[in-house]
């Protein structure tokens, strides 16, 4: 599943990659006005499913864009063919394709390809995780909370930022710095490799964290969700002061809005 999975990302990969005159076509709208789709997100993840069709025909499949197969075996494909949409849609480099392997409802295998980078983040469960065939691991040890160098991402509605916004005015004072970067999946894989020293946000879908939780898992991270559908993604030893601090600022509270489509 593994040699699928990184199959498929990388015939997504190609779409992303392939030479454009002008700016993607067939741009759209989903949950609100900036949450933006495009004819290359689609692309992207029809070459998934053309791999996944071919390779593993009896599985199910979950895609961000619409793709929605039931399957005859114990495992799910969850994929986003393009995560950090409006990243690719205004030129900034930090974007990428997720795909994941549940067997059962837990995933076990995931592979993120970080385009601009060069780079793949993969995991297999029980077998570690790694960036480019290299084992990595989170930057255990290296920091305590307030010298933590923390990730987060924002919503699509006015109001659900806003309260996003409130929470990280909370918790920057108590941490090193805030980094917010548009791809929950390249966040999360970040946080595995150290770059990071922890992430979280709230609202999550599938497609968005399957691939990118396992890895940093993999790579000795503690990843869970909170009450309120906040994930968090440390290392063991800033998991708890992390979570204190984000409930002390009000991150576990239901913010404004509709909920999200999945959970």
């Amino acid at each position: 599943m593994a040699a699928v999975a990184l199959t498929a990302a990388r015939a997504a990969t190609a779409v992303l990659v392939k030479p454009r005159t002008g700016a993607p076509g067939g741009v759209a709208t989903k949950t609100s006005a900036t949450d933006m789709v495009s004819d290359v997100d689609r692309e992207a993840e029809a070459a998934v499913s053309d791999v996944l069709a071919r390779m593993r025909p009896e599985d199910a499949v979950l895609g961000e864009e619409g793709t929605a197969r039931e399957g005859t075996t114990a495992v799910r494909w969850v994929v986003d063919p393009l995560d950090g949409t409006t990243n690719f849609l205004f030129g900034i480099p930090q974007f990428s394709v997720s795909v994941a392997a549940e067997v059962e409802g837990t995933p076990a295998v995931g592979v993120v390809v970080h385009p601009s980078h060069g780079e793949t983040w993969a995991a297999v469960r029980g077998a570690g995780a790694r960036l480019n065939g290299t084992l990595c691991r989170v930057a255990s040890g290296r920091s305590s909370l307030p010298t933590a160098l923390v990730a987060t991402g924002f919503g699509y509605q006015s109001a659900r930022r806003e309260w996003q916004a409130e929470v990280a005015r909370r918790v920057i004072p108590s941490v090193r710095d805030i980094r917010r970067f548009g791809s929950a999946a390249l966040d999360l894989c970040w946080t595995a490799g150290g770059r990071y020293d922890a992430y979280y946000e709230w609202g999550l879908n599938p497609w968005d964290l399957a691939a990118g939780a396992l890895i940093c898992q993999e790579a000795g991270g503690r990843v869970e969700a909170l009450p309120g559908r906040l994930i968090v993604a440390a290392p063991p030893e800033l998991f708890d002061p992390l979570c204190e601090l984000l409930a002390s600022a009000g991150g576990l509270d239901a913010p404004p809005g509709s909920e999200p489509a999945f959970w």
